[in-house]
């Protein structure tokens, strides 16, 4: 008899990822496959869909609930601020997901926002209040926590730091089609300027291990590490938040990233927060949509036990 399994699935600009769980949250198989943003947006749906397929027969087991987070506000028609996939913001998300999963309930969200309510409820931030949970990776985005309950904004849109502006002359920002800080120090922006400069395809994760020995590299990570954490000080000043934690794939260069987020609060805000490595790495999202899936939609705070990482 197949085991009833939660399904997770979380949609990045540069990966997908797939998880199954147990009720208690514990992510128990996981797959990962490339998104191929530049193939168009139903490409990315469709393979998942099939590799969630694959995923739950290999592992003997039937989706009993299934979590969704995609970049971006997910509307039932459509998807806003989620420009990295061309079509991206044409998706009808959850009726695709439904159409291979037809009766099975299925929750979707922001992956930010639910990657701050996994890291809430069963990782690094779990008792703080405010909190924030910062996602470095293809794209920038916060999630602000109060009480638990996860700060959605009048449009959903709460936490979108990526637009925000840079100097006085970014007097259109949005209006122009810019996201001007996920452009100066997210993963893709990054990377395009270090292949640039550099004269070959670089990732951002390999820009920051190249700093270490090259100077021209090391002066554009500077310039990018000068330039977020005065965003992350701003948003500290203006949330007194009691904890940060920082994930996505950037995180994976801490050793350079962290410090350079903790210098600036301490000498930045009033009363600097704590700043830590998120718990899940690279799954914190992929456990979001876990925990929508499990009955967290409405953000509620409400805590539930048990571990959460299997793997």
């Amino acid at each position: 008899m197949s085991e009833e399994r939660i399904l997770g699935i979380d949609f990045g600009g540069t990966k997908v990822a797939l998880g199954l769980a147990d009720r208690d949250g514990t992510l128990l198989a996981t797959r990962r496959l490339d998104t191929d943003a530049q193939a168009g947006a139903e490409q990315v749906v469709v393979r998942a869909l099939a590799a969630a397929r694959a995923l739950l027969a290999d592992e003997g087991a039937v989706a009993a609930c299934i979590g969704v987070v995609s970049p971006g506000i997910v509307l039932p028609d459509r998807i806003l601020l989620a420009p990295n996939v061309p079509g991206w913001e044409q998706l009808h998300l959850r009726e695709l997901v439904a159409a291979e999963f037809p009766a099975v309930p299925i929750s979707v969200g922001t992956d930010a926002k639910a990657a701050a309510l996994a890291e809430w409820r069963w990782g690094a931030l779990d008792g703080a209040d405010p909190a924030v949970f910062l996602s470095l990776g293809t794209g920038i985005a916060a999630a602000v926590l109060i009480g638990g309950r996860v700060l959605t904004g009048a449009n959903g849109a709460a936490g979108e730091i990526g637009y925000n502006l840079l100097s006085p002359q970014d007097t259109e920002g949005f209006a122009s089609g810019a996201a001007p800080l996920e452009e100066a120090v997210g993963g893709r922006g990054l990377g395009g300027r270090a292949s640039e400069l550099l004269g070959r395809p670089v990732t951002a994760g390999e820009l920051f291990a190249l700093a270490k020995e090259n100077v021209e590299a090391k002066e554009l990570v500077t310039a990018a590490l000068d330039e977020l954490s005065m965003h992350v000080a701003n948003l500290a000043i203006a949330l007194d938040p009691e904890r940060i934690a920082v994930g996505g794939g950037l995180v994976r260069s801490a050793d350079v990233l962290l410090p350079a987020l903790a210098d600036r609060l301490a000498h930045a805000v009033p009363f600097p927060p704590q700043l830590v490595a998120a718990r899940f790495d690279q799954d914190a999202a992929l456990l979001g949509a876990v925990a929508l899936a499990l009955g967290g939609g409405d953000q509620s705070g409400q805590k539930q036990a048990g571990p959460h990482n299997g793997t």
